[in-house]
């Protein structure tokens, strides 16, 4: 019983008395893959015979940098038998579309034939639909000010270009100086907010027209809700201020291994841009197939009878084939995006200083959408539908379900909703490296953390709100920066905020993207520095100095506590 009450947070005697272990035994034979559960008392540990079959097929994972299998077939079938549906259906739909959909409102109702006739005279005098679409512009034209466009253009593509330079210089500085550049952006966490808040309070109070909508009740009500937020703020900061330290280590750590594979940032907007362009005909399809139909009479009110549009009884189908293909689509590809990640930072990773590392972006590429694209059409499949039942979750939670047993199923369905998402997350990054089918992935990257003891919690949360936070500070910066120019040489006015916010949001969305890929490439290490320690090895020194710092899962540790007691 002294095993279950000892301190569980020793990582470092624990990585330590394990790799002084495997230096003095044989390469060939590490200790680590010898112990299917770590513990961190540096006490040997006896297996029992009965435990070893269980550990073997796990002796041998690591990078896989030959030709690889392909695996899940059926769900890359299934997903091409779904695009073939789409694109032929759509092509139907092209060629045996009714022209007379554009030109519903000359055809009128015949009470001899009790059927819709078209007149000659309503279809010459109806506008078509180009004038109309011409007119609609040119109204639109003539009512948007010129200037405001001019401006918000302009700004939007200054805003583009200088996010690129922004980006390489936060990778840069979060490289070599990630220490200086996180503490230096922690006091803006709360100087910003507070900034904003006290800004708009003045601002408002100033302004007439504020005033006179919000009144000062309401304002003074909004100001203590954001400060109240803001001491929220404060308080997590203070609360994990102990693992700040090593969260930047781990951003370090990162953003060095995405500096050697730079070339991701060409590949992965390249992917996305093909996405869209592979929406570009569905889309179209789906436009053509509402002109599927006919023209039928249908009575109105006081028992007249009028001409309405019918859609063929296939065209609703379609719709729904057409709308899952994209969303199975959407979520493929970003398993791809991680995939492709996982693939080249798992081969910097595993490769040897004296190596030189060949075509890792075109491997993981080529891995990706072949052998492994039946593994990636599964993970997407699978968080397509998590998302799915997420949102029908949220729906009826805002119809206001009440009853502890709908309370209690919307938690339950929750719970396993991000129990699958965080198992998911590390499945593909496994994939990735070992070209393991997406089942046999998730068991083993279970086993394989389970073994070790990890926890990824830390690793996943405080870093990405740290980058988080990071972004929001410097996208500000710039934002207020914006605000002040626009003011000084434009006379847009108040609408030089929006174009500012505009700005901002471009700005979010291109360094969020680079946060994005550090997420990735986080998790990614994680997983290699877990195989490293399972096997005994140490492929990247400066990894392991950083990651055999991180906790010790104690859920884990307590129970393999008790299985060694026998309890």
């Amino acid at each position: 019983m002294s095993m279950s009450s000892e301190e569980p947070n020793k990582p470092t005697s624990l990585y330590d008395t394990f790799s002084s272990s495997s230096s003095s035994s044989s390469p060939s034979h590490p200790l680590l893959s010898k112990l299917p559960f770590p513990s961190s008392s540096p006490s040997p540990i006896h297996e029992s015979p009965s435990d070893e079959p269980e550990s073997l097929p796990y002796l041998h994972i690591s990078f896989n940098h030959g030709p690889r299998s392909f695996s899940d077939l059926p769900f890359l079938f299934l997903f091409l038998l779904f695009l073939l549906s789409t694109f032929s259906f759509g092509l139907f739909s092209v060629f045996h579309r009714n022209p007379n959909h554009s030109s519903l409102s000359s055809f009128s109702f015949n009470p001899t034939t009790s059927s819709c006739v078209k007149s000659p005279l309503l279809a010459s005098s109806s506008p078509s639909f180009s004038n109309l679409a011409l007119d609609s512009l040119t109204f639109h034209s003539s009512s948007s000010s010129s200037h405001l466009v001019n401006d918000l253009t302009w700004t939007l593509v200054a805003t583009f270009i200088f996010s690129l330079p922004i980006c390489w210089l936060l990778l840069l500085s979060l490289k070599h100086y990630t220490k200086h550049l996180v503490y230096a952006s922690l006091p803006f966490f709360i100087i910003i907010p507070i900034f904003l808040n006290v800004y708009w309070f003045v601002a408002c109070t100033v302004s007439s027209t504020c005033s006179h909508a919000f009144p000062l009740a309401y304002r003074i009500l909004v100001l203590v809700f954001i400060f109240l937020i803001i001491g929220v703020i404060v308080w997590i900061l203070v609360v994990n201020w102990h693992r700040v330290e090593l969260t930047v280590r781990i951003i370090g750590v990162a953003s060095n291994a995405l500096s050697w594979n730079l070339g991701l940032f060409g590949v992965l907007p390249l992917l996305t841009i093909g996405l869209v362009v592979y929406y570009v005909p569905i889309v179209v399809f789906m436009v053509f197939a509402r002109f599927n139909g006919k023209i039928v009479p249908k009575e109105l009110h006081g028992g007249e009878y009028g001409c309405v549009w019918k859609e063929d009884s296939w065209v609703p189908a379609y719709f729904a084939l057409a709308i899952l293909t994209m969303l199975w689509s959407a979520t493929a590809m970003k398993e791809a995006q991680v995939y492709v990640i996982s693939g080249t930072i798992a081969h910097w990773y595993f490769t040897k200083e004296d190596e030189t590392r060949r075509r890792s972006i075109r491997t993981s590429l080529r891995n990706a959408f072949g052998p492994s694209s039946g593994t990636v059409c599964l993970s997407g499949l699978l968080v397509c539908i998590v998302r799915m039942v997420r949102s029908a979750v949220d729906n009826a939670r805002r119809e206001d379900a009440t009853g502890i047993v709908n309370v209690v199923l919307q938690c339950c369905v929750n719970a396993l909703l991000s129990a699958f998402d965080f198992l998911n997350k590390f499945t593909i990054n496994f994939a990735a490296i070992t070209g393991e089918a997406y089942c046999s992935s998730a068991r083993m990257t279970y086993e394989l953390l389970r073994r070790n003891l990890l926890s990824a919690v830390f690793v996943e949360t405080i870093s990405s709100r740290l980058l988080a936070g990071i972004v929001f500070v410097l996208s500000a910066i710039y934002t207020i920066v914006v605000c002040a120019i626009l003011q000084a040489v434009t006379n847009l006015g108040p609408d030089s905020y929006f174009v500012a916010a505009l700005a901002w949001v471009l700005l979010i969305l291109v360094l969020g993207f680079l946060v994005h890929v550090l997420d990735i490439v986080i998790d990614t290490i994680y997983v290699c520095y877990a195989i490293d320690r399972d096997r005994g090895e140490v492929c990247k020194q400066d990894v392991h100095e950083v990651y055999v710092h991180l906790p010790i899962s104690r859920s884990l540790r307590q129970s393999i506590t008790r299985r060694g007691l026998g309890v």
